[in-house]
């Protein structure tokens, strides 16, 4: 008996002793269980670049550095749907606005132009008599001259003979009258004064060398001939405008004719004249559209008696009163747009309580200076992103989600994968492209952008404020026949946007307000290089570089033709900051 008490006793111990085992080993399996699980949810993100987000630890894509634990809390999202960690949003500065109907800045629209010569006003100076320039009294362009005033002297053989002619025929005045008012006529369509002929009729002499007259009052604005020339009749001598009126030109695009009509008051400003503000009215709308540039010519007459306003320079001007096409259109700023194609998309906040966004596809209006009017796609209320909207666009597409480029998303992909459904959607916006020329009427933008960012390198503002009027110029002349369908629609919409990021660049002198708008002049010249396949000229490589320490630790790309890298945001303060991301 004691022996089968002790061995159920020693089973006892053992059940018991199993038992404290196998239960720290489940709890311990069930544990180790549970935080593979959470291990598969983790996200990783960049403490320098919060928009990287990936399924597993490693290095930044961007700079290298360790990715850590990001505070995710994506539960209950929809498919197209992500969200960013509010230390994501404080570092790229994203900020919203909620949309609705309703005036921006007055329904106000800014146009760009430039003053130019009155035409009804110009004349031209020409010789009535073939001959030889034997002294030249203007001296250089821009001299002012007065009605009456000597410009020249001409030696002319024709009108010797015609002189001898007159002196011929006075002394038959009597005999044949007739005869002798045909001679006199004929030096006076010569345009000789009956003071001259009397002169000549005087004396009785012949004149050599005869003087020429101006005609009309103004600025000699280009000179024809020169002293020694010989001239024939009816040849122009000099170029004379009238700088009292002068016209003020501007741009109008294709799809901005219908807002503007005759009679429409207009604000225009000059750099020259910075805290001045000249009032005029609509004279004149182009009704004929230039093919090449896609515009039409406004036109405001300026008075000028002052001299303040000088032919080729660059104005501004701002009507006011524009109205939508609706009563019940949205109107939204334009920086929170972003095109391909003919798509165009905003980023629209789906929390108001968490910072979780998705893409809207939304169809533009008429454009009111730094507005857009929303047609189709937003609705009143509606929270969209209006700063940050490319960095936006880039968490966006890392974590595969519908973007820009990837109008279908990927699901399947995150981190580094997700840009290869980028890489695909972006072969196909490539088909757009119609005809290489494009690509070389492009290649005069290329030029003024990279002598842009040269004179930024140098710490240059005075010489980058003026490239930027090349460059405006050379965006504006760009010929838009070369390009059909979608390729047609996505380049007027990426001039418009170009165009208003280099006017703003055109009107301040200050290198650290034209560094900021460098960096979306370079991100939104990027997409037309991409989307549109541009090539350089005889296939040189173009390079996109990257700051991961411009714009406070953002980082900001730039394009550039040499591999070396000099900085355009920094300068000499730090000249060989960043490195190239990739080869075009």
């Amino acid at each position: 008996m004691k022996k089968y008490i002790t061995y159920i006793g020693i089973l006892v111990i053992g059940l018991l002793l199993g038992w404290v085992l196998f239960s720290g080993s489940s709890n311990k399996e069930t544990e180790h269980n549970h935080n593979e699980e959470t291990k598969v949810d983790q996200m990783w993100t960049c403490s320098m670049h919060p928009q990287i987000m990936q399924t597993e630890s490693g290095s930044c894509p961007i700079c290298g550095m360790d990715l850590i634990p990001a505070e995710t809390d994506a539960d209950g999202l929809a498919a197209d749907q992500f969200k960013l960690t509010k230390n994501a949003m404080a570092l790229a500065n994203i900020q919203t606005t909620v949309v609705g109907s309703g005036k921006t800045e007055d329904n106000r629209i800014k146009l760009s132009g430039k003053i130019i010569q009155n035409e009804e006003a110009n004349a031209v100076q020409v010789s009535y008599f073939s001959g030889r320039i034997e002294r030249l009294a203007i001296n250089f362009t821009g001299e002012e001259i007065r009605k009456g005033q000597l410009l020249a002297t001409i030696y002319s053989p024709e009108l010797i003979a015609a002189q001898q002619e007159l002196l011929t025929t006075l002394s038959l005045k009597d005999a044949q009258p007739d005869l002798y008012k045909a001679v006199r006529n004929k030096l006076k369509l010569w345009k000789l004064s009956e003071n001259q002929i009397n002169q000549i009729e005087t004396s009785g002499k012949v004149k050599e060398n005869f003087p020429v007259y101006a005609t009309v009052s103004g600025t000699v604005s280009e000179k024809l001939v020169a002293q020694g020339e010989n001239i024939k009749q009816g040849q122009p001598l000099l170029k004379i405008a009238n700088l009292n009126i002068v016209w003020a030109n501007f741009d109008v695009y294709e799809n901005q004719i219908s807002l503007f009509k005759k009679g429409q008051h207009i604000e225009i400003v000059s750099n020259a004249y910075a805290d001045k503000i000249f009032s005029a009215k609509v004279s004149f709308i182009d009704p004929v559209l230039n093919s090449r540039t896609r515009t039409v010519n406004l036109r405001a007459v300026l008075n000028n008696k002052n001299n303040m306003f000088k032919p080729g320079m660059f104005v501004e001007g701002t009507i006011k009163g524009i109205e939508t096409s609706s009563k019940k259109s949205i109107l939204i700023p334009a920086t929170s747009v972003l095109w391909t194609g003919k798509r165009s998309i905003v980023y629209v906040k789906a929390s108001k309580d968490q910072p979780v966004f998705e893409m809207r596809e939304i169809t533009l209006g008429k454009q009111m200076a730094t507005s857009y009017e929303v047609v189709n796609g937003l609705n009143n209320g509606d929270e969209i992103v209006t700063n940050g909207t490319f960095t936006i666009d880039a968490a966006a597409q890392l974590q595969g989600k519908k973007s820009m480029m990837n109008k279908d998303g990927d699901k399947t992909t995150t981190g580094h994968e997700g840009h290869s459904g980028m890489q695909s959607n972006q072969e196909g916006i490539k088909e757009m492209a119609s005809t290489k020329d494009f690509g070389k009427e492009f290649s005069n933008v290329m030029s003024s952008y990279l002598s842009l960012k040269d004179a930024l390198v140098k710490d240059d503002g005075v010489s980058a404020q003026k490239i930027s009027k090349t460059l405006k110029t050379s965006l504006t002349n760009v010929d838009m026949s070369l390009l059909k369908g979608d390729a047609h629609t996505f380049w007027m919409s990426a001039q418009e946007s170009l165009n208003t990021l280099v006017d703003q660049i055109v009107n301040t002198h200050d290198i650290s307000i034209q560094r900021k708008l460098f960096i979306n002049l370079s991100q939104r010249l990027t997409n037309v290089i991409k989307s549109l396949s541009i090539k350089m000229p005889n296939n040189e490589p173009l390079y996109i570089e990257y700051c991961p320490m411009v714009d406070d630790n953002k980082g900001a790309y730039w394009l550039s033709l040499e591999k070396e890298i000099k900085n355009p945001y920094f300068g000499k303060a730090m000249l060989q900051c960043g490195e190239v991301k990739e080869t075009i």
